[in-house]
């Protein structure tokens, strides 16, 4: 049963209303799809939630916009910086280009040329360093330093959960009366953001999280009650390779109900069932929460049963099948 916490910590499901009002413009209002064949090799009614056709690909431009629309004027003309070599970092650039300010992003000098050439082709600012955690917050704080510029994180940050709450709200408007919503958790942002849109717009649908036994920390934490850092994840869904933060966990254990986690040939699986039956291009991150549906099928059988699509963008120089 979710743990009650004391006080509010992160944010509410009022900053997720006007986090939908302040990005309404910039957004798309992504579909929500079915697919009966997927339905009965589920078992159930699922409603997928299509982020991997917002712009750039993924849900993080949602948080991304919010934070950058709600800085002040005179914070946003020393512009925006944050540290990602995932969608991140195309998020951020777009949502500063759309806004009319500079973005800069620190990202490994090994990331992927794909990503590094969204990042440019959205306006950001690209600044290489060392593959390491402590090279990334090194050259970030460098650069925050020296230009006054607001670091924006991809998850455990307030206005970035509000906004990436804004996609279950409108899976909630589309799809109602859901049983359950089932949501990939790499860092905890889109998880936290479903959790918060829930618990205010359908306190009787349940929040599930989606992670890969190989990346399994948030699944750690969550049964122990303290926040477990992840360790040498080896999963094919490299977007939730990333750790819970304090303010994330702490929505998570709140209000999220359970914490699945499904085998990397079932990810595989879950990706190729949706790339086959239902024409859509998902990143292996994205497959997660089906492959959690078709692993603990008992559990969600019979039931409506919304799935985000986080992402999709995808590497295809790769093989997955």
């Amino acid at each position: 049963m979710p743990l009650e916490l004391p006080i509010r910590i992160g944010p509410a499901y009022d900053d997720a209303l006007c986090a939908r009002e302040r990005i309404k413009p910039f957004v798309k209002r992504t579909p929500v799809m079915t697919s009966e064949s997927l339905n009965r090799i589920a078992r159930a009614e699922l409603f997928f939630k299509c982020e991997n056709l917002q712009k750039v690909g993924a849900f993080k431009f949602r948080g991304a916009c919010n934070a950058t629309f709600a800085l002040s004027d005179d914070e946003a003309k020393r512009g925006v910086a944050t540290h990602s070599s995932g969608n991140h970092a195309a998020a951020l650039a777009l949502a500063a280009k759309l806004r009319g300010i500079s973005a800069t992003i620190v990202m490994p000098k090994n990331s992927s040329t794909v990503k590094i050439e969204a990042v440019k082709s959205y306006g950001g600012d690209i600044v290489f360093c060392e593959p390491t955690l402590q090279a990334r917050e090194e050259t970030l704080n460098a650069i925050v330093k020296r230009t006054g510029a607001t670091f924006i994180p991809p998850y455990n940050h307030c206005l970035v959960i509000a906004g990436q709450a804004t996609a279950t709200l409108e899976l909630l408007e589309d799809a109602p009366e859901l049983d359950c919503v089932v949501v990939p958790i790499g860092g905890g942002g889109l998880i936290s953001g479903a959790a918060i849109a829930t618990a205010g717009k359908s306190p009787s649908t349940k929040v599930i999280g989606a992670e890969p036994k190989n990346a399994d920390d948030a699944y750690r934490s969550f049964k122990s009650g303290k926040l477990v850092p992840q360790t040498a994840p080896d999963t094919i869904a490299d977007g939730l390779r990333t750790s819970l933060g304090n303010i994330t966990f702490s929505i998570i254990r709140r209000y999220v109900a359970d914490i699945f986690t499904a085998k990397e040939e079932t990810i595989v699986q879950a990706m190729k069932l949706v790339w086959e039956r239902m024409k859509l291009v998902i990143e292996p991150s994205a497959a997660v929460p089906l492959a959690v549906v078709l692993e603990r099928n008992a559990a969600f059988a019979g039931k409506r049963v919304g799935v985000i699509l986080s992402g999709g963008n995808v590497d295809l120089s790769k093989r997955f099948w």
